[in-house]
């Protein structure tokens, strides 16, 4: 069901551009003889997690990743049985109920590969580890001096039925800046890596390539790709040429009030916008509550009755105001703040460039309670995921 009855403003996640991009990004790393596991933490980059998860598998993803085990295991109770892999603990996890949802665990320390491993014997269950190298990233991952002392750990609790050493992977700092030195700096400690894990009798799969590294360097793909932005619909590396990439995020409000002012009256906080001449005013009820970014005051446009106009005046906490010149415009009238942007509307990337960010923390930033969430175009067979 289509409607923004219940919210103010609403999120439309087109479920065809989320399977399209995965379908996109698996094929990438099938060439390659790899598989993809899809990433969909932070509630799937704002998306909804479930309907995430489940257009990435239907696409063809063999795996999914998220950043808790508490995001993991919400995966598990909404049905997904896929393989799915977690990485970042509070101190003093308990790894029990993920290990009990059959959830894939990373060990990026000693001390954290210990604690998968008593909680797995304490149990009398096998844990799924994926052990993390720090190759230069400098977050979390094993330092490069403990990683032979942790594989010869790794290989030990495997010998003695506690842990699966699924995999070893790590994570690339400046994909998206095609031609860094850093680049190839991690991949070879990454193959170092993976040569000492084979001395110590380990034989795991290796990951990577994230979204960039995944559209620009075939050579880095290994065993499985790791994508996450660019399920979405947004290019980490536009510069590197055209991805076929379909935004999958439209975030709209309505018009609920208009009015006509004259000549030299000014709008909103500040009067910072004065009109130059008399104009149609359109009141749209979002704001920085919303997600809507007050730095945007001036700076952003939305697309109303079939073209861009410009919002004037400053971006206030629940509202702000469009000026439509001598166009009509009615309540009710649909306002897109960004979209696809295939008709030339705004985009998420405009608003980070705008901004001085990336579209990754417009898109995560949006979802809030004032802001109903709606999916079109899901599987037949995939529940109604209307929030």
């Amino acid at each position: 069901m289509d409607t923004q009855t219940a919210h103010r403003a609403n999120l439309r996640i087109d479920a065809g551009a989320l399977r399209h991009n995965v379908g996109v990004l698996v094929e990438r790393a099938r060439r390659s003889g790899a598989r993809t596991m899809a990433i969909v933490k932070s509630d799937g980059y704002g998306h909804g997690a479930l309907t995430a998860a489940r257009a990435a598998l239907r696409a063809g993803a063999d795996a999914l990743g998220v950043a808790s085990p508490a995001e993991a295991i919400q995966l598990r109770r909404g049905g997904i049985d896929a393989p799915v892999l977690c990485w970042l603990y509070a101190p003093g996890e308990d790894f029990g109920p993920a290990i009990r949802a059959g959830v894939d665990l990373s060990a990026s320390s000693p001390a954290e590969l210990r604690g998968i491993t008593e909680a797995a014997t304490a149990r009398g269950e096998t844990a799924r580890v994926h052990l993390k190298i720090d190759t230069g990233l400098h977050r979390n991952g094993c330092p490069p001096e403990e990683w032979p002392g942790m594989v010869t750990e790794a290989a030990k609790a495997r010998a003695d039925g506690h842990v699966e050493i699924v995999a070893m992977w790590s994570h690339l700092a400046c994909a998206d800046e095609p031609g860094h030195a850093s680049i190839d700096m991690q991949a070879e400690r990454f193959r170092r890596a993976h040569e000492q894990a084979l001395s110590a009798g380990l034989d795991p799969l290796r990951h990577l390539a994230n979204s960039a590294a995944t559209l620009t360097r075939p050579d880095l793909h290994f065993d499985m790709v790791r994508p996450g932005i660019a399920c979405y619909g947004l290019d980490p590396v536009p510069q590197a040429g055209e991805h076929d990439l379909r935004p999958a995020m439209t975030f709209r409000s309505s018009v609920v009030l208009t009015k006509r002012i004259a000549a030299g009256e000014s709008v909103s906080y500040g009067h910072s916008w004065t009109a130059e001449r008399p104009a149609n005013l359109a009141l749209v009820p979002v704001g920085y509550a919303d997600g809507v970014p007050r730095a945007l005051s001036g700076r952003m446009s939305v697309w109303l009755r079939g073209r861009r106009r410009p919002v004037v005046g400053r971006v206030c906490m629940d509202q702000l105001v469009v000026c439509c010149d001598d166009d009509p415009v009615a309540e009710g009238d649909e306002v897109v703040l960004f979209g696809e942007g295939d008709e030339g509307g705004p985009t998420a990337a405009e608003w980070a460039e705008e901004l001085g960010t990336i579209h990754y923390e417009i898109v995560t930033g949006l979802y809030r309670p004032r802001v109903g969430r709606t999916v079109v175009d899901p599987a037949p067979e995939d529940p109604e995921d209307v929030s």
